[in-house]
């Protein structure tokens, strides 16, 4: 890791930092996938490397306090489902981090923000009004489509942090409800998250000097987690993806022309 590096951010960038941390703590108790934004700013800020390290112990606070407020809600047999499959996602980032410089972790990082953005918007205008049930999990086409999210949810959350579109569109294809959604995604990133930790550590993207920067960084999620608490129940949800949608494919522009 370039440590050198977080040691001259301006007071601009580390602002951005900031929200970019109140951004996840909202995100992790009210529209899970919206900080798509704050991996983009991290890894504009920071080197795009570097920023995938930095960024997981925020994310781990942000589950942690999610998990405090939604834990009745999880639904556990669709995490049992989808844990293998994540961890041979996990390994396989791992091993693309492993020979991936900083330019192509930045690129892919862009490309996977512009992917999830396309796949949402053809998943808002594909998606029917229908009553799903998650228990159809159990299912055997159900069994098929858990394995595939899971091992790109796998890979991109090793790679980016960016799994939380990858499974807030498999939670809203299973039919799940608000807390519903909320509980079972707080527990699935928790514990994916720290699993991550080792394999972050031994790739050097999490060492002293970032934990001390994430010291000062988590301080901006307890509050980003209490608005997002307050405005679970009064958000405007369509205009609100809208907006996250137009700040991804921006974010991912902008990683991938830099």
């Amino acid at each position: 890791m370039d440590t050198m590096t977080l040691w001259h951010i301006t007071g601009w960038e580390y602002a951005a930092l900031a929200f970019a941390a109140l951004l996840v703590g909202f995100s992790k108790t009210a529209v899970s996938g919206a900080n798509t934004v704050s991996l983009a700013v991290f890894a504009a800020v920071l080197p795009a490397r570097a920023s995938t390290g930095i960024l997981l112990p925020v994310l781990i606070a942000g589950d942690v306090l999610a998990v405090l407020s939604y834990r009745r809600h999880a639904h556990w047999p669709t995490l049992w489902r989808l844990f293998p499959a994540v961890g041979a996602g996990v390994l396989v980032g791992t091993v693309f981090l492993l020979w991936a410089d900083d330019a192509q972790v930045r690129t892919s990082i862009g490309a996977i923000l512009l992917l999830m953005a396309g796949v949402t918007v053809w998943r808002r205008r594909r998606e029917a009004d229908r009553e799903a049930d998650p228990d159809e999990i159990t299912t055997r086409a159900g069994k098929v489509k858990a394995r595939s999210y899971g091992v790109l949810g796998g890979f991109t959350t090793m790679v980016a942090n960016a799994g939380g579109p990858v499974m807030s569109m498999y939670l809203l294809s299973a039919g799940f409800r608000k807390l519903g959604f909320l509980g079972t995604s707080a527990f699935f990133f928790l514990i994916v998250n720290v699993s991550k930790v080792p394999f972050s550590v031994g790739l050097g993207l999490i060492d002293g000097r970032s934990l001390l920067l994430d010291a000062t960084l988590v301080v901006f999620v307890v509050p980003g987690a209490f608005i997002g608490k307050w405005a679970v129940n009064r958000i405007n949800q369509r205009l609100f993806e809208q907006l996250v949608i137009g700040a991804t494919v921006l974010g991912g522009l902008q990683l991938l022309l830099r």
